[in-house]
């Protein structure tokens, strides 16, 4: 599993250097190529190709119709490119998706299981001050069973 943040920097090309502990699990699990997109323009979601396949699987089983369906494909299509890591472990990231997100510079890589998510470092820490864990949080995990 993916899990952690290693915070990394995004080079004057929009490349992200994929830290090490991320980029052997995933070479060795999945292999080279990542679908790299985002629901909102505020962080940018790095899928193992393989994995956002089994997306597309699930979301090919849902109605042409599907409202939610055609919304989530709108999103991931319009921030969205396939990408290759190159021999020096890195991913570009899409511009259209770096000037929204603002992802430049120190960016924070963060680990979700089975994807990777990359915050702009300075925005992704006011988030969390600002949005604390709550007692209402904790409440919904342990219905989980969590």
């Amino acid at each position: 599993m993916l899990r952690g943040n290693y915070p990394a920097r995004i080079d004057s090309k929009g490349r992200l250097k994929v830290p090490g502990l991320f980029r052997r699990y995933v070479e060795e699990k999945y292999g080279s190529q990542f679908y790299i997109t985002s629901l909102d323009g505020k962080s940018a979601l790095v899928y193992p190709f393989e994995e956002w396949e089994r997306i597309e699987e699930k979301l090919s089983r849902l109605s042409t119709f599907n409202p939610t369906k055609k919304k989530f494909l709108n999103r991931t299509n319009y921030y969205g490119q396939q990408v290759e890591i190159d021999a020096q472990g890195r991913l570009l990231v899409p511009q259209l998706l770096r000037d929204t997100a603002d992802i430049k510079g120190e960016v924070a890589v963060l680990g979700n299981l089975t994807y990777l998510e990359v915050r702009n470092m300075e925005a992704f820490k006011k988030e969390i001050e600002e949005a604390p864990f709550t007692d209402e949080d904790q409440g919904t995990l342990d219905q989980l069973g969590i």
